[in-house]
């Protein structure tokens, strides 16, 4: 039996909330034995490794002056088509790229579990890790800007040549 398209979209969007919420609950139990600080670093840590191996399984091909083409293909990779991650993009003359997320699955879900702002800014930089592995591997230059309380959206990646 084939699942229709609306199924598999709503499947993937429950794993990326179960996904948040394995982190939520890997960051409580890190805190209780850590305490906050060291958790978040341990746990971003792990995440970040896990950008780092994406990178180098999918983004070999790309060099440090790739920025552009780096964004393109972690575009074009977004699940469901963009639709779980819908972004504005902008790209400059320069060969840079700013790509500003509106919609984090991650980020709904702990807002659904009721995470308050200053955990809910804590987690955004945790699973924003990823992204450091992920753009650092490919040598592009990486700058980000994670959500916090009154930002809007979610969290904004910049890329540029690293030249």
């Amino acid at each position: 039996m084939t699942a229709s398209p609306e199924r598999l979209a709503a499947e993937l969007e429950d794993a990326f909330r179960n996904r948040a919420l394995l982190y939520l609950n890997l960051w409580r139990e890190l805190s209780a034995e850590l305490g906050p600080e060291r958790a978040e670093e341990t746990l971003g840590r792990a995440i970040y490794a896990r950008g780092r191996e994406v990178a180098e399984a999918h983004y070999g091909r790309f060099g440090p002056e790739d920025a552009r083409a780096v964004a393109d293909a972690f575009l074009a990779a977004s699940p469901n088509g963009g639709v779980m991650y819908p972004t504005d993009v902008a790209r400059r003359d320069d060969g840079s790229v700013s790509i500003s997320v509106r919609r984090c699955p991650l980020k709904d879900a702990w807002r659904d579990a009721g995470v308050d702002d200053p955990t809910l800014a804590t987690l955004c930089r945790i699973a924003g890790r990823f992204d450091n592995g992920l753009f650092e591997t490919t040598g592009v230059g990486f700058a980000s800007e994670t959500w916090r309380a009154g930002r809007e959206g979610c969290c904004t990646l910049h890329l540029r040549p690293a030249g």
